[in-house]
């Protein structure tokens, strides 16, 4: 490969890079405080979605094949994120312990800004390293997780989640009608509930106990530990309070994200138990240019579904034809979403339109809306 063509992939694989500028902003806001706190959530969620009207949709779709030998710039990005992420959280979280200049509601506004950083970008990145084969990969995704305290959301990602997207038995898809205040609680009690026993279930089929050392929530509550140490090193119990703070935050935008993902879609019951295959239909998809950036193509979660293993540089998009679109990007979403009557107003008509359009034989959607297993249905 000759220089010519590492400097164009390098061009190429920048646009991603722009999550780095929230480092220095929450840095800069921690050191000046007042108005320039603001400055990290108005950059990530507001900014964006302003560069998202005028720089539209990109509908290009990149060769799956390619090999990741041509992808190292992207995977960069991914790669040293956890070291800095780690040691920006510690370092504000001691800085903010021995500092005097920043009052209480400065300080939860930068632990705000630290949520973001480790929520909607962390927890983004975390996720498409738990996908990949690498055990390093791997083992970053764990700890970026065990930052926001909620490791446990890799085995109900791949465990639950991918296997069970679209059903009841999935507790991130949110259900039709169901707002986010009454989804936020449901979700993080159901999720480590069925992450736990999906693990325990692998460890059966095995002929081994929930508590052997295979279980790796074993690792999860070590790391988890390991960070609450860390920051009371820190910045003693305001250093430990600080990192719930982000943690919550984080924990925030991610379960943000997943009702977005998914609301009101669901996949066509077969009988016995058993569902139709996961198809790109049942995520939402978004062609925003600049969300696309800052969340490593998160947004063609349509196609992340249908092939979970691909890395995100080349995952495809599609038109309304064959997935469900998002009006906007996902942190004007989201932000609507904390607004149950104005989602509802923007999406119902969606989800109902979404069922004409792939399910015109199904007439009663009812049991579908509900966590129980529908019953077989003469019209399928």
């Amino acid at each position: 490969m000759t220089p010519d063509d590492q400097v164009s992939k390098l061009q190429n694989a920048l646009p991603f890079w722009i999550t780095i500028l929230l480092v220095p902003l929450v840095w800069l806001g921690a050191i000046s405080g007042g108005w320039v706190l603001w400055l990290a959530p108005i950059y990530t969620l507001v900014l964006t979605s302003i560069l998202d009207a005028v720089g539209g949709a990109n509908t290009q779709n990149p060769d799956p094949d390619t090999p990741d030998s041509s992808l190292f710039w992207y995977r960069l990005i991914t790669l040293i994120w956890f070291p800095l992420q780690s040691v920006t959280m510690m370092g504000l979280i001691w800085y903010t312990a021995q500092t005097d200049h920043l009052s209480v509601w400065e300080k939860i506004l930068l632990f705000y800004g630290v949520g973001l950083m480790s929520g909607a970008v962390g927890i983004v990145y975390a996720h498409e390293l738990m996908h990949q084969k690498p055990q390093i990969e791997r083992w970053l995704g764990d700890l970026l997780m065990a930052s926001v305290l909620y490791s446990h959301f890799r085995s109900e990602h791949l465990l639950v989640h991918h296997t069970h997207v679209g059903t009841p038995k999935d507790p991130v898809t949110a259900r039709y009608n169901e707002g986010f205040h009454r989804f936020f609680p449901r979700v993080l009690r159901e999720s480590l509930i069925s992450s736990f026993k999906a693990e325990k279930a692998m460890l059966a089929r095995r002929n081994l106990p929930w508590h052997h050392r295979k279980n790796p929530f074993w690792r999860y509550w070590v790391l988890q530990l390991a960070v609450v140490v860390l920051a009371i090193a820190a910045g003693g119990l305001e250093g430990l309070i600080l990192l719930l703070l982000q943690a919550f935050f984080a924990i925030s935008f991610l379960e943000l994200t997943n009702y977005v993902e998914h609301y009101g879609l669901t996949r066509k019951y077969l009988g016995d138990g058993k569902y139709e295959h996961v198809k790109p239909r049942h995520s939402w998809n978004a062609s925003h240019r600049v969300t696309n950036w800052l969340l490593i193509n998160l947004q063609r979660h349509s196609d992340h579904h249908f092939k979970p293993a691909r890395r995100f540089p080349l995952l495809q998009t599609y038109d309304a034809d064959e997935a469900p679109q998002l009006p906007m990007g996902y942190p004007a979403m989201t932000a609507m979403a904390l607004i149950p009557p104005l989602w509802r107003a923007r999406m119902n008509p969606r989800v109902r339109d979404w069922r004409r359009r792939y399910y015109p034989e199904i007439e009663d959607w009812k049991p579908y809306n509900k966590a129980t297993n529908p019953a077989p249905r003469s019209t399928f």
